[in-house]
């Protein structure tokens, strides 16, 4: 699955342009690599994501087409969350 569909079916990012203007922004990482909106996701793999005001870093655990709000949690495990400090 795309990188950016599921952002957005895992609701990570709401929107899934949005999620695409993140990745093609620069602004994530897939297995520590920089990925683009298209890149290939799969279960096992880790996303770090760098917004405004924090870096959440992610394993897949689950890839589905379409989740339910209640299902969407269970498409991933969140491994660290730390708030940036702002300046």
């Amino acid at each position: 699955m795309r990188l950016d569909k599921f952002l957005k079916v895992s609701r990570i990012i709401k929107r899934r342009t949005l999620a695409k203007e993140v990745c093609d922004g620069g602004r994530v990482t897939v297995n520590g690599r920089p990925a683009k909106a298209g890149t290939e996701v799969q279960p096992g793999d880790r996303l770090t994501l760098q917004f405004p005001q924090k870096r959440i870093e992610v394993e897949i655990t689950d890839v589905k087409e379409n989740a339910r709000v209640d299902e969407a949690r269970d498409l991933y495990r969140v491994l660290r969350e730390e708030s940036l400090a702002l300046d």
